[in-house]
Parts: structure tokens; sequence; C-alpha cells
């Protein structure tokens, strides 16, 4: 990916005002649950001023155990489709409902690099999760280019625009 596409600072400021905007017309509050980006969503959505009108809680779990204690994660849904899969980032997503107060969620997972990438899960793969309470949840699956930044960056980006559609 090179350096026009990639989503830079200014965008991904402007998306997380449009979402929160989105957000506090509809009064609903947002929870997020970040594993490969490490709390940089939560993080985008708080340089926004007043986001605690309408941002609930972050949440990055980045280990097993933590997915398994803050989200309530299946150890066997690990076990069997490892953290980087639809499964876990469902269970992501509904879990950071369930532990918060919040209304929508976003959860995201995947491999960011430089290392821990595998034939069947290369690096670049995240899946991003989405929920509304009482909804059901939909997980997307995207394969982003670039280094470990560049991947973090475009799942910001993604995982935004996602909460901007379930939002409106």
């Amino acid at each position: 990916m090179d350096s026009r596409t990639l989503p830079n600072d200014d965008l991904l400021h402007q998306l997380a005002e449009q979402v929160g905007a989105a957000l506090q017309a509809r009064h609903l509050m947002l929870a997020t649950a970040e594993s490969c980006t490490g709390g940089w969503i939560a993080k985008t959505i708080t340089d926004i001023p007043g986001c605690s009108g309408w941002f609930d809680c972050g949440m990055a779990a980045y280990s097993y155990e933590a997915k398994q204690a803050l989200l309530g994660v299946r150890p066997e849904t690990l076990t069997e489709h490892g953290a980087v899969s639809r499964e876990t980032v469902m269970e992501m997503v509904s879990g950071a409902l369930v532990t918060s107060g919040a209304s929508i969620a976003v959860a995201v997972t995947g491999i960011a690099g430089p290392g821990g990438g595998t034939p069947d899960k290369p690096l670049g793969t995240v899946w991003i999760g989405w929920k509304r309470r009482g909804g059901y949840p939909k997980a997307e699956l995207f394969h982003f280019d670039g280094d470990r930044d560049s991947v973090r960056r475009q799942t910001v980006e993604a995982s935004l625009q996602g909460l901007l559609k379930l939002a409106q």
C-alpha cells in the first residue's frame, strides 16, 4: 500500500468525529475490543473532545487469557480456530457488549507482523466484528498490505467505517 492511500491521522480523526456524531445522534454508547490494534481505535476515539458522551470503554485484549477473562471468548474457540478467526472476533464483539454498558461495539483481531503469519493466515490478515446490543454480530475478513503500522492503521480505518455504517 502506498502512502497516498494509507489512512493518515487526519483521516482517522475525521472518521472518528463522524462516528461520534452518528452515535451521539442516536444516543448510542461504544465499546472497543482490540487485539492487533492494541487500543488504537480507542485512542482515535478519545482524541475527540466530548467523546465521553458516546464512548463507554476500550479493552485491549492481546493474550488468549485476556480474551477469555475480559471478553468471554471460550477456550475451545481459541484452541479450535485460533485468535485470528471469525469465531473469535464474533465472541470478542459480543463479549464487549456483555461486559460494558455500551450499545454498540467493534472488535479486531489480526496478524500485523512482522512475524506470526502462516500460509493459512498471512501477514495482514485481520478479522473485524461489529454488533449492536440486541442484534446479531457481523464479521468481515480483510487482507491488508504493508508493514505493522500500515496494517494497524488500515484496521482502525476499516473499523471506524464499519461503525459509521452500523450507527447510521
